[in-house]
């Protein structure tokens, strides 16, 4: 048996960085990595550049956690992203910022991200056991007792870093989730987020690869809208993807409902006035030459029309009130039903976990029915 004052599972970055914190503090560390190497998400991210962070004030980061803001502000404003490109560029690896305010390592390099963090584990006499995948964790009097197929690690601290289970190539699995169940937490069901949107009987097949840019999309559940947001749609080959739908999909679930607006009016009732307006100037116009007005791409005007029945090369003077609506109903509320979300091995985190009312932002301790375990 062995005995350390904390003991990590996971050794990706958090769990990385949190053993180095750990043992700048004179802690002894363990940190037992069910794979046969550190940081393997890392060294994915950004295509391999690595993006450890965002340019701005932390405080701008706040809105894009949606309704858990509030809840990661403390760490934020304890440990910003000026303190982590700090702490890498005062172990002389330099960070540049991206036109879209993405910041990078200089040399481009995730290992060399990577490299600082193993280094700096090493200096503070922080041990990495690879293959070595807990089995079980349970609360000891004396704090917690980790065990492997081969070792058993107490300490009077655990940390839980295994991340989540998109990637499921790199070994992650969402064995976390099991382990702080066993130790009394409450977990949210996990599921994929950031991830693309598979759409039912999908009727755009043949619009793959256009994008919508600054685009509203709204997702309705029985029939209420349970959040929009604007962003890039992307049409995929099976269903939409692009910035805008996967910031979206954290709240997206199956059998739900996307209406995308492909115009840029405020209210129904305002693309209707305008569309009249434009239908009646001249009678003997064709729809298709009115629609060019909207800049709706050509072949996803095509299809929508050719799918309602509603032929281009029709004369605007034919056009009656049921049409009209049909058309404005698909210009500003375009249906797609949801048949799933992308799998975990193309999502890029996982929604859902540990129930956040079982941990204390401020402290950054995690309470449970059977002991503390403390970050």
């Amino acid at each position: 048996m062995d005995c350390y004052d904390v003991v990590i599972i996971g050794a990706g970055p958090a769990g990385l960085l949190c053993g180095i914190l750990c043992g700048t503090k004179g802690r002894s560390v363990c940190i037992l990595e069910k794979g046969d190497g550190a940081g393997k998400k890392l060294l994915l991210s950004g295509s391999g550049k690595c993006n450890i962070t965002h340019a701005g004030s932390i405080k701008d980061f706040l809105a894009h956690y949606g309704d858990k803001g509030r809840f990661v502000k403390p760490s934020l404003l304890n440990f910003t992203n000026a303190d982590l490109m700090n702490f890498f560029e005062k172990r002389h690896l330099k960070t540049v910022e991206a036109s879209d305010g993405k910041i990078f390592p200089e040399t481009q390099s995730g290992r060399d991200v990577l490299g600082v963090l193993l280094e700096e584990c090493k200096k503070r006499g922080v041990v990495i056991r690879y293959r070595e995948p807990v089995q079980d964790i349970a609360k000891t009097p004396s704090g917690f007792e980790a065990r492997t197929k081969n070792a058993v690690c107490r300490a009077g601290t655990a940390v839980m870093a295994a991340g989540g289970a998109s990637y499921p190539s790199t070994g992650s699995s969402g064995d976390g989730y099991a382990f702080a169940e066993v130790l009394g937490h409450t977990i949210v069901e996990p599921g994929p987020a950031l991830a693309p949107v598979i759409v039912r009987n999908y009727p755009f097949g043949n619009c793959a690869g256009i994008s919508l840019a600054d685009t509203k999309t709204a997702v309705y559940r029985n029939n209420k809208k349970v959040r929009d947001l604007c962003g890039d749609v992307l049409f995929t080959h099976r269903g939409l993807s692009g910035p805008g739908i996967l910031d979206l999909s954290r709240y997206i679930r199956r059998t739900d409902a996307l209406k995308v607006s492909l115009v840029k009016f405020d209210t129904k009732e305002d693309c209707e006035k305008d569309l009249i307006k434009e239908f009646t100037a001249e009678g003997k116009r064709t729809i298709k030459k009115c629609m060019s007005k909207y800049k709706v791409p050509q072949r996803i005007l095509k299809r929508i029309f050719y799918l309602k029945g509603i032929p281009l090369d029709l004369n605007t003077a034919s056009i009656d009130k049921k049409i009209r609506r049909v058309i404005v109903d698909n210009l500003m509320e375009c249906p797609f039903v949801v048949e799933s979300l992308g799998g975990y091995d193309e999502a890029m985190v996982t929604r859902g976990g540990v129930c956040c009312r079982e941990i204390n932002p401020n402290s950054y301790v995690a309470s449970f029915r059977f002991g503390i375990i403390q970050g």
